[in-house]
């Protein structure tokens, strides 16, 4: 069997529907159900292959479930690019929580995937058995928003993958030691074909409120982030981050001071938990719950 058909076989793809009548996917793959499962929210342009590795390290040992918010990968597109935000998003989360009777989760939540996480813990703080935030902090550095705002949504097309993968690196804030291949291989996250193009695997209008939106939110992140910060935490950050200030870092421990946190050296926004220092970061946090 090759290997795509091997990584096939370790997840299942299912659906469950929103009451805005939305049908959203997420990769389930098997896992203990002594406890929680890892629940995996994606950064804003992201969808859940940008977690097959770290899903594969931890099932079976734990459950994990890979989300797709509305919009992205094989989630349903919002008739109403409004709904693009993450309250919106956080309903959808609790929604699948309700639906798969799961009273809580350990969130690893990656750059929006974080900020989601935030608002769950001040919408139903039960839900939260822990936490694992990627490269995110109640503090968004201006720099990184700016940067991302040049290329979400733009609705680019690649005639093929090296193309698509020569473009992200260019988007992307530095990776020191990523290869062709490696940027190839992010493009392959990143997008799907179509019409023998490539293409960003996401619904372009989910540009629209990012984009109106002012760079610093108007709405106080840190009552949020101290919500999340009453469970066990874990913060990743990208050594060259232009989204998680090394001196966010350093408040959000005055704030929590029983966090842990690492540092990913020569990677930007985001490292992708598979680098060594982030595994064993994880590592140790999840034996830590036991």
């Amino acid at each position: 069997m090759n290997d795509v058909g091997v990584a096939a076989t370790r997840y299942e793809d299912r659906y469950f529907t929103v009451p805005d009548g939305l049908k959203l996917h997420f990769r389930d793959y098997p896992g203990s159900a002594e406890k929680p499962p890892l629940l995996c929210l994606p950064g804003l342009t992201r969808n859940s292959r940008d977690f097959t590795e770290l899903a594969e390290r931890y099932s079976p040992q734990f459950r994990v479930l890979a989300l797709e918010f509305r919009g992205r990968g094989m989630s349903d597109y919002d008739p109403n690019p409004a709904r693009y935000i993450p309250p919106t998003y956080a309903q959808d989360v609790i929604e699948l929580l309700d639906q798969l009777a799961s009273p809580q989760a350990i969130f690893v939540g990656t750059s929006l995937g974080g900020l989601v996480s935030m608002a769950v813990a001040v919408l139903q703080p039960q839900r939260i058995a822990a936490t694992i935030l990627n490269d995110v902090g109640p503090v968004i550095n201006d720099v990184g928003v700016d940067r991302i705002k040049t290329y979400v949504g733009s609705g680019q097309r690649f005639a093929n993958w090296d193309e698509a993968g020569e473009t992200i690196a260019r988007n992307t804030q530095a990776f020191d030691n990523y290869s062709h291949d490696d940027w190839v291989g992010m493009a392959k996250r990143n997008c799907r074909e179509e019409n023998g193009e490539v293409v960003f695997d996401y619904d372009p209008a989910i540009a629209f409120p990012f984009k109106s939106a002012p760079s610093t939110p108007t709405v106080d992140l840190w009552p949020f982030f101290a919500a999340l910060a009453q469970k066990p935490l874990l913060v990743v950050r990208g050594a060259r981050s232009d989204l998680l200030s090394a001196e966010t870092l350093e408040e959000m421990r005055k704030v929590a001071p029983g966090m842990r946190s690492v540092i990913v050296p020569g990677v930007g926004h985001a490292p992708d938990l598979s680098e060594p220092e982030a595994a064993a970061a994880i590592d140790e946090f999840l034996d830590s719950l036991d």
